[in-house]
């Protein structure tokens, strides 16, 4: 079994509930990443994507003056004990493509479609090689 801690990763960018939506599209240009987990304090209470701060520059709103928070998405997590099966479901569930890992109240990591694809990938994969190892065709020999 593949677990969510096997495939999150682990260094979270995050950014604070005050921030403007213009400074974390910054943050997320900087680190090359697609969302942001939303902070008040040290506590995780939402996420950003790039898509919402699409979305809301389409509706009009000012990046320099639009608080993150006003975009945020409800925090839906997974913990990193959880097999992968289950953070897949929780997505297709919730309709998003990440998950914030936590473990208790600490945000530990990040798991996206894309680790489970792969993770699901290197396994098909491995699982293909045992079978053709162990595959010896029949000797015909006349």
């Amino acid at each position: 079994m593949i677990y969510v801690r096997d495939v999150m990763t682990e260094n979270v960018k995050t950014t604070p509930v005050k921030a403007t939506i213009r400074e974390a599209a910054k943050e997320m240009t900087r680190w090359k990443i697609g969302s942001l987990v939303i902070t008040d304090g040290k506590k995780p209470v939402g996420i950003i994507t790039e898509g919402d701060i699409s979305k809301a520059v389409a509706r009009g709103h000012d990046p320099a003056k639009t608080l993150v928070s006003l975009q945020k998405k409800k925090l839906v997590t997974v913990e990193p004990g959880e097999r992968i099966e289950v953070a897949a479901k929780i997505m297709a569930s919730a309709g998003v493509k990440k998950l914030p890992v936590m473990e208790g109240t600490n945000l530990v990591g990040m798991i996206t479609q894309t680790d489970i694809v792969n993770s699901s990938f290197a396994l098909v994969t491995s699982l293909k090689e045992m079978v053709q190892a162990r595959y010896r065709p029949p000797d015909f020999e006349m």
